[in-house]
C-alpha cells in the first residue's frame, strides 16, 4: 500500500476577490525584481545608441532653444522677467517628467504581455518600476536645470530665487510621479482591448501642455481664461516647480492642496482599475 506524503507549497497563488486587495506589502517582498526593472528599463532606453545617456541633456536644451525661438523670440510670449533658457527649460522638465510617466505606464499590459503570461510577481511592479526610472532620468535633467539656475543666479539674473524653496521639490516630483502613475495605469486598463487609445493618449497629451502653464506663466494668462486654467491640478504643481527654481510663479496654499487632493483620488481610481483588470486582461491582450 502506497503512502501518500502530504504536500508542502511555499507560495500559493489563488485569484483575489475584493475590489481593494492591492497586496502592497507583495509589492515590498518582490522590491529586487523592481530595482531589477528599473536597471532594465534605464539600460534598455539608451542601448545600441551612439550618445547614449547624454540623450538625457540633448532632449531638454535642443526643446528649450526651440522653443525660446518660436515662443519667445517670435510669438513674443511673456516670461515674468525671468531669463527664457530658465523659464523654458523648468517646465520643459518637469512636464517631460509627468508625459514619459503617463505615456509608459500606458502601455504597461501590452508591453509586458510576454512576461506576464508566464511568470506570477504583483503586476504593480512594472508601472512601478516604470515610474522610478523616469524619476532618475528627471533627476538628471534636473541637475542640468540647476546648473543653469546656479549661472543666471551669480549672475544676478534670478534677484527673487530662493535655495531653501527647493525643500519643496520632492512634494512637487512626487505629486507629478503620481498623476503619471495615476492617468497612466488608468489608460493601460483600456488600451488590452483597444489598441488605438495610444494614438489617442499621444495627442491628448500633447494637447494638454498647451492648458497647463509650461510655455507661459499663469500671470500672463487673461482673466476671462485663468479659471478654466485653475481647474488643471497641475497648474499650481507646473508655477510651483518654476517658482523654486526662478523666484516666480503664481500658486496658492489652497491650488496646492486641491492638486494633491486631485491626484489622490486619480492615483486611488488607478489603482482599482488596475486590480481589476489585472485579472482578466490576459484574455484580450
Amino acid at each position: 500500500m502506497q503512502h501518500q506524503t502530504e504536500e508542502h507549497w511555499d507560495l500559493i497563488i489563488s485569484p483575489k476577490n475584493r475590489l481593494l486587495d492591492l497586496q502592497l506589502r507583495e509589492v515590498w517582498r518582490y522590491r529586487d525584481l523592481l530595482l531589477l526593472f528599473v536597471k532594465r528599463d534605464f539600460v534598455a532606453q539608451y542601448k545600441q545608441t551612439i550618445l547614449g545617456p547624454l540623450w538625457h541633456f540633448i532632449n531638454p536644451i535642443f526643446t528649450t532653444l526651440t522653443y525660446m525661438l518660436i515662443f519667445g523670440n517670435i510669438a513674443k510670449l511673456s516670461t515674468d522677467g525671468t531669463p527664457q533658457l530658465v523659464f523654458y527649460m523648468s517646465g520643459i522638465t518637469i512636464w517631460n517628467f509627468f508625459s514619459q510617466t503617463l505615456t509608459s505606464t500606458g502601455n504597461t499590459f501590452i508591453a509586458n504581455a510576454g512576461i506576464f503570461g508566464k511568470v506570477y510577481f504583483p503586476r504593480l511592479i512594472s508601472p512601478l518600476s516604470t515610474v522610478a526610472s523616469r524619476m532618475i532620468q528627471f533627476g538628471i535633467q534636473l541637475l542640468l536645470l540647476l546648473s543653469f539656475v546656479v549661472y543666471f543666479k551669480s549672475s544676478g539674473l534670478l534677484p527673487h530665487m530662493q535655495w531653501f524653496n527647493l525643500i519643496y521639490l520632492p512634494a512637487v516630483a512626487l505629486a507629478m510621479g503620481g498623476y503619471g502613475l495615476g492617468l497612466g495605469i488608468i489608460i493601460s486598463a483600456f488600451t488590452t482591448k483597444y489598441r488605438d487609445l495610444n494614438v489617442l493618449v499621444g495627442f491628448s497629451v500633447n494637447l494638454l501642455m498647451y492648458a497647463t502653464p509650461v510655455i507661459y506663466p499663469l500671470s500672463a494668462v487673461p482673466e476671462r481664461y485663468k479659471p478654466y486654467l485653475t481647474w488643471n491640478p497641475l497648474s499650481p504643481l507646473i508655477e510651483l516647480f518654476r517658482y523654486m527654481c526662478t523666484g516666480t510663479g503664481t500658486f496658492s496654499a489652497g491650488s496646492l492642496a486641491y492638486s494633491a487632493g486631485m491626484m489622490a483620488l486619480i492615483l486611488f481610481l488607478g489603482l482599482l482599475q488596475f486590480n481589476r483588470v489585472e485579472k482578466t486582461f490576459m484574455d484580450t491582450v
